[in-house]
């Protein structure tokens, strides 16, 4: 009697959990479900990333490491390069290979002559293919010569699955990236300032050396300049392969943020995308202001120059992005900095980073850089040579 009337009892019991697990179980689903409706917004383009732009930290992704074809955000690498290797008063004429390039909405000739700055800028407003062949021929001779640059530099910025064949991003097998390399490029020119003015403008006259008083007044290809609050650049690519690309930067209220997007159906779906993602950003971060770049202040040592030390800092002030309510209080930075560098390495550009963490996990990254030191012999930077090779530093 009583092993029966437990048997019933205990039969119920399990019964009863069961009904009740199931329901919880539903209950989980159903409100997982709609959370995720009401929290992902409809975006078209095949992979995303949306970030906060000081740190990279990332907000929302979608295949945002699958290859895919870049098109003309390549040529935020040729700007920034053509800057930092080009004066701004340089010489730049058109030859062969740029004239004869296809797509070339400036709509110059072989011979024409323009200034790093008019030819840099016209290339952006209108992503004008030629004129990035242009820079490249000016800066290293030939395109291919110019490609093993812009590889060189990319494994520089942790582009890990990053190829360039051209400076232009014209459809090519071997000339691919990802949504998360075009975001690390993105931050890292828009830290340019001569970039970051240019990519900002809806509309610049380009202007001629040669033919002397010859311009175009050029309108950027970005149709959120001018039309979204906020934006600031950076880059839009198209071609029938690789579809709509856009790298999108906006600043509201003291929060800045970067949306790259790749393999958008339309061209105007690009946009329509990036304004989803965009506004999704900063309806659910706001941010919180961290370190200046002052205060992140380190000296390391030099090797092969004029000067034994050098200082290192953040290339700007650091901003915590506070997702859904976060406290800033739980951000720290730790360095990621070489003990010593060569002078050379000083004026190559990053020399370190900042790694932004929270609750102690790495949620994104600033770049340093360094003081420039002057190549050369000083007996204490000599010393530090010495010392560095003794030690296996």
């Amino acid at each position: 009697m009583f092993e029966r009337k437990f048997r019933r009892y205990f039969m119920e019991s399990i019964k009863q959990w069961l009904a009740g697990s199931m329901c919880f179980c539903l209950l989980s689903i159903i409100s997982f479900s709609g959370t995720a409706a009401a929290e992902s917004p409809a975006v078209l383009a095949q992979s995303y990333i949306l970030v906060e732009a000081s740190t990279g930290r990332v907000i929302l992704e979608k295949d945002a490491d699958v290859l895919k074809y870049p098109a003309s955000m390549t040529k935020m690498m040729t700007a920034v390069l053509a800057l930092e290797k080009l004066q701004p008063e340089t010489q730049i004429s058109i030859l062969d290979d740029a004239a004869n390039t296809e797509d070339c909405p400036l709509g110059f000739s072989q011979g024409d002559v323009f200034t790093r700055d008019e030819l840099v800028g016209g290339m952006l407003l209108v992503s004008d293919n030629g004129a990035a062949v242009a820079l490249a021929d000016r800066v290293d001779g030939s395109v291919p010569a110019f490609a093993k640059r812009m590889n060189e530099r990319a494994a520089v910025l942790g582009m890990k699955h990053t190829h360039f064949e051209n400076p232009n991003g014209l459809t090519v097998p071997t000339h691919y990236s990802t949504a998360r390399d075009m975001m690390i490029l993105a931050r890292y020119a828009m830290e340019n300032k001569t970039f970051r003015n240019m990519v900002a403008r809806k509309t610049a006259d380009v202007h001629w050396l040669s033919p002397a008083g010859k311009h175009l007044r050029a309108e950027n290809t970005n149709a959120l300049l001018g039309s979204y609050p906020g934006a600031i650049g950076v880059k839009t690519g198209w071609t029938g392969e690789s579809g709509g690309c856009l790298a999108a930067e906006a600043e509201r209220d003291g929060t800045d943020l970067l949306v790259v997007l790749m393999a958008s159906p339309t061209e105007g779906g690009r946009f329509t995308d990036a304004r989803t993602l965009l506004d999704y950003g900063f309806s659910h971060v706001k941010t919180a202001e961290g370190p200046k770049a002052d205060e992140t202040k380190h000296t390391i040592w030099v090797k092969d120059g004029t000067a034994c030390r050098t200082e290192v800092k953040a290339v700007q002030d650091i901003r915590y992005p506070l997702i859904h309510g976060e406290d800033a209080s739980h951000y720290s930075l730790t360095y990621d900095l070489p003990k010593v560098i060569s002078a050379k390495e000083t004026q190559a550009g990053i020399v370190g980073h900042i790694i932004v963490n929270y609750d102690g996990q790495p949620v994104g990254r600033v770049d340093m850089k360094a003081e420039p030191i002057e190549p050369g012999f000083s007996v204490t930077s000599w010393l530090v040579g010495t010392i560095t090779s003794l030690l296996g530093w």
